[in-house]
């Protein structure tokens, strides 16, 4: 403990049942379906055109359900005319069903979609048709089959029909431009390249829309072969796909009650999970979008034996107070120092997580209070307590001394940070000043009346962000010599680090706690309870997947961890005698933290072992917030 002297398309859709309520798109849209003439090709019940494997018009199909895709034609036998009351009772038979409500009349159309999308168009054509709903728009339907079908002059008197339907006048000349991007590019890659011309010419250059994209397009007139020209645009050519992701981009002009946008029902149940598994206290593994990594037939849960919170290693070789802790960048190396002035190095087994084949440095003689890795982790900065003028740069491979830095005997080098370029660093402490060194300790800049708690390099690589005595952390700039306030706390700031993003400063506080501020809005967020934080440094650490996680030492001899989010504590872990001064959470393996203490020893936290054991359950109290 170190004490610190700081405060279909053209085809029309075939009438329902005779009887009010069997029309479903009168009673249920408001919108009546489309009559068919005799002798007029038929379409299916639901508008879309038929797959591959669906019944065609006069095929039949198994059981003599006749032309609809397994619904039978209005007045003629089958299931589902026997269920709507045969041939007198089906008007009053559908007036006793309940009216849909537009909650449900939606998941029908989501669920139609869905169905649609993997083939099965005869159970959509009767899922439509006993719900009196529609999947979509007759007019987005034929415009639909039109675009797939490549039918572009047709694809483009349908935007006509649709003018009316969508809210934005200037979203059909959006449309009708992609469209004939698309007509272009096909006569392109036909080699049809006069009527290409044409196209460019007289029809996409006359709507005054994209002028740039135009120019663009112009230029693959002068592409030698097919290859070249879908390359050069980025395009998948003429067929299926690139057609599809032209349908998609059109659907974005349409409001849904005419086309659902696409993929709807796989969006929004992507959404759920994402939002169960932020909701989720303990979820600290990679965000899986892939809907068959999870199951979608219950909620959610990470257990809290997942999580770091049971003891896997107590690592004993110091033999005094240890001070910090911290793994290196790559997730393969912890670095320990001590009051026992040595620095320890451990190496982790990546298949058993365990910490082993360590390597001491040795003869920091006031005692290694801070330590910091290069960014390449080839070297290690170490620094000592209030009274210490020197500073060790080690090379981590060697394990030999590079550099023995010191300023002044007066001098106080107590806190060091590396600039990204991993040729730098600043070190400075609380006699006012710190200093920019090379990797050879000689002197690059210095900042005098400045006394400096600790230290941060942002990924610009020329501002260093200092706390200092006047509880404030402020931001100096070594290229025009300018510095700026950005945080103000009203108590002391014994220690602070930065989230990698840059975004995030968490605070140990002086009698207040653990603190997190926004830098980029200079605004405070929140303020975590549990933790015990008087005038000794105590060192936190943002962790877990995508540091969604904060942990903190106290002087109560725990270590808290809190979700970001949330102020109370989800895991209080003991096993500690003394204060714990630093937490570090291995960056490459979430599972993993380390704790130091002043009762000399290191813990390392991980999962529950794979063990039914009540011992190991009382090691870690969690709480709900």
């Amino acid at each position: 403990m170190q004490a610190n002297g700081a405060g279909g398309g053209q085809q029309q859709q075939q009438p329902p049942p005779q009887g009010p309520e069997l029309g479903c798109l009168g009673a249920q849209n408001g919108e009546a379906s489309a009559g068919t003439a005799a002798g007029d090709q038929l379409a299916h019940a639901n508008g879309l055109l038929p797959s591959a494997n669906s019944g065609g018009p006069g095929g039949g199909s198994p059981g003599g359900l006749g032309v609809n895709n397994g619904v039978p034609a209005a007045g003629g036998p089958g299931p589902a005319a026997a269920e709507l009351g045969g041939s007198g009772g089906g008007g009053s038979a559908l007036k006793k069903k309940k009216r849909l409500s537009q909650s449900d009349e939606d998941v029908i159309r989501l669920i139609g979609q869905h169905l649609h999308g993997l083939g099965l168009n005869q159970t959509v054509d009767l899922l439509m048709q006993e719900s009196g709903c529609r999947l979509e728009h007759p007019s987005a339907t034929k415009f639909r089959n039109h675009v797939m079908e490549g039918e572009w002059d047709k694809a483009e008197n349908d935007l006509n029909e649709l003018k009316a339907l969508v809210h934005s006048p200037h979203a059909i000349v959006r449309m009708k431009f992609l469209l004939l991007q698309q007509k272009y590019l096909e006569y392109l890659e036909d080699g049809k390249v006069l009527e290409a011309l044409q196209v460019l010419r007289c029809e996409l250059t006359p709507l005054k829309y994209n002028t740039e994209r135009i120019h663009v397009l112009s230029g693959y007139l002068m592409c030698s072969h097919a290859d070249d020209l879908r390359a050069k645009a980025e395009w998948e050519g003429k067929g299926t796909a690139s057609r599809s992701k032209l349908l998609d981009k059109l659907q974005t002009y349409l409001p849904p009650s005419v086309m659902l946008p696409p993929r709807r029902l796989q969006n929004l149940l992507r959404q759920a999970v994402e939002l169960q598994r932020d909701r989720c206290l303990y979820h600290n593994t990679k965000l899986d979008s892939n809907l068959d990594s999870v199951s979608l037939l219950i909620d959610h849960v990470c257990s809290r034996k997942q999580f770091p919170c049971y003891t896997q290693q107590i690592l004993t070789e110091h033999c005094n107070e240890v001070w910090f802790c911290k793994f290196s960048n790559d997730g393969t190396k912890l670095a320990t120092g001590s009051k026992d002035t040595t620095v320890i190095i451990w190496q982790v087994d990546p298949d058993t997580h365990q910490l082993k084949l360590p390597k001491t440095l040795e003869g920091h003689a006031y005692g290694v209070s801070y330590i910091a890795w290069s960014p390449d982790d080839n070297y290690l900065v170490a620094c000592g307590p209030d009274d210490c003028s020197e500073l060790w740069l080690w090379n981590v491979e060697t394990g030999e001394l590079k550099t023995k830095m010191s300023q002044s005997h007066e001098d106080s080098l107590t806190s060091v940070a590396w600039n990204p370029d991993g040729k730098r660093f600043v070190t400075g402490g609380q006699r006012g000043q710190f200093y920019q060194c090379d990797l050879d300790g000689n002197l690059l800049d210095s900042w005098e009346g400045v006394r400096v708690q600790c230290l941060w390099c942002l990924s610009d690589g020329k501002t260093v962000l200092a706390s200092d005595t006047h509880q404030r952390i402020r931001g100096y700039n070594f290229e025009d010599l300018t510095d700026r306030n950005i945080v103000q706390e009203d108590h002391p700031i014994m220690s602070f680090t930065i989230s990698k993003n840059g975004r995030l400063a968490l605070l140990n506080v002086a009698t207040q706690g653990v603190h997190l501020w926004d830098l980029q809005d200079r605004v405070l967020v929140r303020k975590y309870q549990g933790v015990t934080q008087g005038f000794y440094t105590i060192h936190s650490c943002f962790g877990g997947h995508n540091e969604d996680f904060i942990a903190s030492g106290s002087e109560d001899h725990k270590v808290y961890i809190w979700h970001k989010r949330s102020e109370l504590p989800i895991a209080e872990l003991t096993g500690h005698t003394r204060t714990v001064n630093c937490v570090s959470w291995n960056p490459q393996i979430p599972s993993m933290m380390a704790s130091a203490s002043d009762d000399g020893t290191v813990r390392i936290w991980g999962p529950a072992p794979f063990v039914d054991n009540q011992d190991i359950e009382e090691e870690c109290s969690s709480m709900d917030s």
